[in-house]
């Protein structure tokens, strides 16, 4: 069953997209990681799309990011694995979400993800 928090639910091509976008800005832009600095990001307006995961134990630890992104209109995504999030973003352990401050060389893929997040949202 869906976390509370997962507010729709993301075609494993898209989450298997956004992991490579993830890859991509690790090597040439800036990712902020964690939760702290994810919500950081957020309220700056710094980050361009957030990224959740869908397996987060607390629940709380991650509730509270879609309604800030929906506040700050800010795109957000879940991809199904925190341990597949921080893998692509260079750490060895999980990471419950983390922001995307700059897609550097994956910027036009950013594009095509924010447009597939709009589309989902309606659905």
């Amino acid at each position: 069953m869906p976390k509370a928090y997962v507010k729709f639910s993301v075609p494993k091509e898209l989450a298997d997209k956004v992991l490579q976008l993830v890859e991509v800005a690790k090597n040439t832009g800036k990712l902020r990681r964690g939760t702290n600095e994810t919500t950081k990001a957020i309220d700056k307006g710094q980050a361009q799309l957030v990224i959740i995961a869908e397996d987060v134990e607390p629940e709380e630890i991650v509730m509270h990011l879609p309604s800030l992104c929906d506040e700050k209109k800010i795109p957000y995504i879940f991809v199904p694995s925190k341990q597949d999030l921080g893998r692509a973003s260079g750490l060895d352990v999980g990471t419950a979400s983390l922001g995307v401050a700059d897609a550097g060389e994956a910027k036009n893929v950013l594009k095509e993800i924010v447009k597939s997040v709009e589309a989902l949202k309606k659905a």
